[in-house]
C-alpha cells in the first residue's frame, strides 16, 4: 500500500486505535514509526522528528533502511524486519541509526507486528534514545532510593484515603511493618483525636487542592504507646497529566526532641512564673490560716487539681513541733480545688483536728521529714493518700490519679505537711513536679512559721499588756467611770496604749491615758514602767504639769521610746479639773445639756523628748458633764485627716447623752475600723454630785 493509499473510511491505513504516545512515553521521548510491508514510512510522531532529525514530510513515504542505516547496518536490519513480518514476533534490542546530521547513534527498539481490520500487516517501530533510557532509568531508580532511604516519612494514599505506598521510615513512625498499610485505609492504621485532624485535613486538600503545609501533630501511635511524639506534617494532592486526582501524598517529619525540649522550655518559663508569683503572693500577711490559702491558691490549678495545708496543732498551741506522745495531731488550715468536686470532702475542713494513720504520707513526712511522690496511683490504691474509707472513695470517683505530699520545714523543724493531688489533669507528676513543690512548700513554712510566731508573740504582749493594765473600779468619789483596751487588728501588734484611774487623798481622782510609741512586748514593758512610774507619782499630790515632768526625765533613762500621756485630776468638792498633756490628742468635755467640745490646753512634747516645760490647766465642771481621754487608735485612720476624724468623734458624743459603758461601746463600734492597724485606750468620766 503506497503513502497515498485512503482506506474506505477515509483514514490513512494503521493499526486500529494507534495514537501518538503522550505520559511516560513522553517522558522518555518514545518515538513512534509504522511501517508498511515493503518498509516504506507510513506514520512519523513528532519523538521521531526530534530523535531522528527528519521532519514528517522528509520521512513519510521513504524507505526506512537508506533513510536511517548506514549501508553496512542494512542488511542485518532487513533481516530482523523480515521475521517480524514472517513471524509476528517482536523484536527488542539496540540498533545503530544514522541521525540527519550524518551522526551514528545507538537507539533501543522494541518492534512488532500490527495487522489493520483489512487484514493488511504493518510493522510498529517504538525507539528512544539509548542515553535518555538509561538517565530515565537512573532518575527512576534515584526516585526509589529515595522514597525507601529518607528519613523523613512519605507515603501516597489513594481518593479513597488508603494506602497505596509508605516508606520504611513512615512503618517506624507508625509502628506497623510496611505490608501492613498498603490497601488499609488511614483511619485503620492511626487513631485518637490528633489523627482524626489529620484525616479531615486529608479530604480538605483532595476537594480544593491546597495544599498543608508544616502542620504540627501530636499523637501517640503503636511505635510509642505510652508517649505522645510530634510530628510536622505536609499534604499535597496528586494528578495526572490530565488534571485528574491520583490521591494525596503525605510528607511527616519526626519532630519530637524539638517539641520535647520546647515543651521543657515552657515547663521552666511556667515554673519560673509559678516561683514569681509565690513569692509575690505568699506571705503577704501574719497571718496564718491566709498564709496557707495562699499557697492553695498559687498551686491551683497551675500545679495541682487538689492542694490541702495542715499544720501540726502543737505549733499554733506552744510554738513547738513535738506532738508529745502518740501520733501527731494536724489543724487543717485550707483546701482548695481547681473545680467543684465531691473530692473536697474527703479532705479535714479548715480549722478541723485530724489524726492521720501511720502509713498516709501526710504521717511519713513528719516522721522523715522527705516529700513523697506517688506518679501513678490506681483507684484501688488511692487508700494510701485518703484520711479514711470514705475519703478513698471520694477520691475515687474523683478520679484521683497522681499525688505529691510536702513536709513544710522552717528553721530545720517539720511544722506541717502539703498534699498535691490531679484528677482531671491527665499527667503524673513527675520529678520537676515534685521540686517545684517542695522550693514553693519551703517559702511558704518559713512565711507560715513566722506568723505562727506572730500569733505567739501576740499573744504574749496582749496578756502581758492586760495584766499591766488596772483592775477599774466603776465608782469614785464624784465620778462614774468605764474604760475599754483594744489591742491592733491586721498585721500590726500589740502596742504601749494604756490607761489608769488613781484614787487621792481629798477624794479626788487622778485620770490617765497614755501611748508608747511602738509596738510588740518591748513597747508592753515601757507602758508598764511608765503606768508604776504615774500611780507613784501619784502619790506625792503634785500638780499635772510636774507629773508630766517627772514622767518625761523617767523616759529619757528607758528604753529609746517617746511616749504621749494626758493626766487629769478631779477634785470633786470644788468641782474642778486641772489637766496636762504630753503631745497627747485633746480631751473632750461633754458639758450636761450643751454640745461636747475638745478642750483648749496646751499640747506639750512627748515624753521622752526632754528640756520642754508642761502647763497645766484649769476648767470647771458640773455634774452631769462627761470627760473622754482616748489614744489615737481611736481616731487616725490612713486615709482620713485627724480635724476629720475628731469632728466625726465630736458628733458621736452629741446628744442624746448615754451611760458611760454605752458610750465606749458605741464609740468603739463607730470609729474604729475591725481591721484597725493601731491599739485603743478609752477612759470616760461622769461628773456626780458628792455625796456629803
Amino acid at each position: 500500500m503506497s503513502e497515498g493509499t485512503r482506506r474506505p473510511d477515509g483514514q490513512k491505513p494503521g493499526p486500529e486505535g494507534a495514537s501518538e504516545p503522550t505520559g511516560l512515553m513522553d517522558l522518555l521521548g518514545v518515538a513512534a514509526v509504522l511501517l508498511e510491508a515493503d518498509g516504506r514510512i507510513d506514520m512519523w510522531s513528532p519523538q521521531a522528528e526530534e530523535l531522528f532529525g527528519y521532519a514528517r514530510a522528509e520521512a513519510v513515504g521513504q524507505y526506512a533502511a537508506p533513510l536511517l542505516l548506514r549501508p553496512e547496518h542494512r542488511k542485518a536490519a532487513l533481516h530482523l524486519f523480515g521475521e517480524v513480518m514472517q513471524t509476528g514476533r517482536g523484536w527488542a534490542g539496540a540498533f545503530p541509526i544514522r541521525h540527519k546530521d550524518g551522526s551514528t547513534r545507538t537507539v533501543e527498539f522494541r518492534n512488532m507486528r500490527l495487522t489493520d481490520h483489512l487484514g493488511d500487516h504493518y510493522a510498529l517501530g517504538l525507539a528512544t534514545d539509548r542515553s535518555t533510557l538509561r538517565r530515565v532509568e537512573r532518575d527512576t531508580a534515584l526516585s526509589a532510593r529515595l522514597f525507601t532511604q529518607a528519613p523523613i516519612g512519605l507515603s501516597v494514599l489513594d481518593p479513597a484515603l488508603r494506602y497505596v505506598v509508605v516508606n520504611p521510615a513512615l512503618a517506624a513512625m507508625h509502628g506497623v511493618p510496611e505490608a501492613d498499610h498498603v490497601g488499609k485505609r488511614f483511619d485503620e492504621v492511626l487513631s485518637g483525636p490528633a489523627f482524626r485532624a489529620v484525616e479531615a485535613s486529608m479530604r480538605e486538600v483532595l476537594q480544593t487542592g491546597v495544599p498543608v503545609v508544616n502542620r504540627q501533630v501530636v499523637g501517640r501511635t503503636a511505635a510509642d504507646p505510652d508517649n505522645d511524639r510530634a510530628w510536622t506534617m505536609s499534604l499535597y494532592r496528586l494528578e495526572d497529566h490530565q488534571g485528574q486526582t491520583l490521591g494525596i501524598a503525605a510528607v511527616a517529619v519526626d519532630d519530637t526532641d524539638r517539641y520535647r525540649a520546647a515543651r521543657e522550655v515552657e515547663r521552666a518559663q511556667r515554673r519560673l512564673r509559678l516561683m514569681a508569683t509565690g513569692s509575690a503572693r505568699i506571705g503577704t500577711t501574719l497571718e496564718v490560716e491566709r498564709t496557707a490559702r495562699e499557697l492553695a491558691d498559687v498551686l491551683v490549678p497551675e500545679l495541682a487539681d487538689i492542694v490541702a495545708v495542715d499544720l501540726l496543732d502543737s505549733m499554733l498551741r506552744t510554738a513547738r513541733t513535738d506532738p508529745g506522745d502518740g501520733p501527731p495531731l494536724f489543724r487543717a488550715l485550707a483546701v482548695k480545688t481547681a473545680y467543684s468536686t465531691d473530692a473536697v470532702g474527703a479532705f479535714v475542713p479548715p480549722g478541723r483536728l485530724t489524726v492521720y494513720h501511720a502509713d498516709h504520707p501526710a504521717a511519713q513526712c513528719i516522721r522523715n521529714g522527705r516529700p513523697l511522690l506517688i506518679t501513678h496511683l490506681e483507684s484501688r490504691e488511692v487508700g494510701r493518700v485518703a484520711a479514711d474509707p470514705d475519703a478513698a472513695r471520694l477520691l475515687a470517683q474523683a478520679g484521683v490519679h497522681t499525688d505529691i505530699t510536702v513536709p513544710l520545714i522552717a528553721r530545720g523543724q517539720c511544722i506541717g505537711v502539703m498534699s498535691l493531688a490531679r484528677a482531671r489533669n491527665p499527667a503524673p507528676f513527675d520529678e520537676d513536679d515534685l521540686a517545684l513543690a517542695c522550693e514553693l512548700a519551703s517559702r511558704a513554712a518559713l512565711s507560715i512559721d513566722n506568723a505562727v510566731l506572730h500569733h505567739h508573740t501576740r499573744r504574749t504582749a496582749e496578756a502581758l499588756q492586760r495584766s499591766l493594765l488596772p483592775r477599774l473600779s466603776p465608782c469614785h468619789p464624784g465620778l462614774e467611770v468605764a474604760a475599754r483596751y483594744r489591742p491592733a487588728q491586721a498585721l500590726s501588734e500589740v502596742g504601749g496604749d494604756w490607761y489608769d484611774v488613781i484614787p487621792l487623798d481629798g477624794d479626788r481622782t487622778a485620770l490617765a491615758v497614755g501611748d508608747v510609741m511602738g509596738s510588740g512586748i518591748p513597747a508592753a514593758t515601757t507602758m508598764g514602767r511608765l503606768r508604776t512610774a504615774t500611780s507613784t507619782l501619784a502619790d506625792l499630790d503634785l500638780d499635772p504639769a510636774r507629773i508630766l515632768t517627772h514622767l518625761d526625765r523617767i523616759t529619757l533613762g528607758l528604753d529609746p521610746y517617746i511616749a504621749t500621756c494626758v493626766y487629769a485630776v478631779h477634785d470633786p468638792r470644788r468641782y474642778r479639773l486641772d489637766v496636762a498633756s504630753a503631745g497627747h490628742l485633746p480631751p473632750v468635755l461633754i458639758p450636761s445639756g450643751g454640745p461636747p467640745r475638745l478642750l483648749d490646753l496646751p499640747t506639750g512634747t512627748p515624753l521622752g523628748v526632754g528640756g520642754v516645760p508642761f502647763e497645766s490647766t484649769s476648767h470647771d465642771l458640773r455634774p452631769g458633764d462627761q470627760l473622754v481621754l482616748y489614744t489615737d487608735g481611736l481616731v487616725e485612720t490612713r486615709d482620713d485627716p485627724i480635724d476629720t476624724r475628731l469632728g466625726e468623734l465630736l458628733r458621736l458624743l452629741a446628744p442624746p447623752y448615754h451611760s458611760v459603758e454605752d458610750t465606749c461601746d458605741r464609740l468603739l463600734r463607730e470609729l474604729r475600723h475591725p481591721a484597725g492597724h493601731d491599739d485603743v485606750a478609752l477612759l470616760i468620766a461622769s461628773v456626780l454630785p458628792l455625796e456629803r
